[in-house]
């Protein structure tokens, strides 16, 4: 007989240490792109105002504003999947959930930029770490509670079906438990 929890313990662990080695992959990608020495003729100026980089970034024309600040949004985004994947929890909330990962992401883009202010070529700039930030969020409201939504139901099936399963089997590989009659004691 199985013991309860045994593959669903497994199938956890697996997901967790998958969701933690494409954590770590992530991140050293991101690590590369945005920490190596840009070999430019002159820099921009650091951009520590809201939205002015963004607005900038409008007034060239839509087809290059899509692509930069979708970059922006994307840079960071798999980080709204993923760290709820390494976490590898299905009963948890929602908000909690979306605030961690939210956070997380935040910090990272921060990281990012302070460690960019040490890299030849390379500026701080406010609103990449906004859009970082919006584009884990986003990842994260998109596929992290609708999947968890479907992955608890289908192990509430799996659930009911195993159990259903064992009602119907009879235990007949180990028999019945043997009974010893009461001995009386000697006067």
């Amino acid at each position: 007989m199985q013991r309860q929890g045994s593959i669903g313990g497994s199938a956890a662990i697996r997901v967790r240490v998958a969701g933690s080695v494409l954590l770590v992959a992530h991140l050293v990608f991101v690590a590369w792109f945005t920490l190596r020495p840009l070999h430019v003729p002159w820099v921009m100026p650091t951009n520590l105002h809201p939205f002015a980089g963004i607005r900038a970034d409008l007034e060239l024309g839509w087809p290059q504003a899509v692509r930069r600040i979708g970059a922006g949004l994307a840079l960071l985004a798999p980080l709204g999947v993923l760290l709820p994947l390494a976490h590898g929890r299905l009963h948890v909330s929602p908000l909690a959930s979306m605030v961690r990962t939210v956070a997380a992401g935040a910090l990272l883009s921060l990281a990012i930029g302070l460690l960019q202010t040490g890299v030849p070529g390379r500026v701080v700039d406010v609103d990449s770490l906004l859009l970082n930030t919006v584009g884990v969020a986003l990842a994260h409201g998109a596929v992290v509670p609708a999947a968890r939504t479907w992955l608890r139901r289908r192990s509430g099936r799996e659930a009911s079906g195993a159990v259903r399963r064992e009602d119907a089997e009879p235990e007949t590989a180990q028999g019945r438990t043997p009974t010893i009659p009461r001995v009386g004691i000697a006067p």
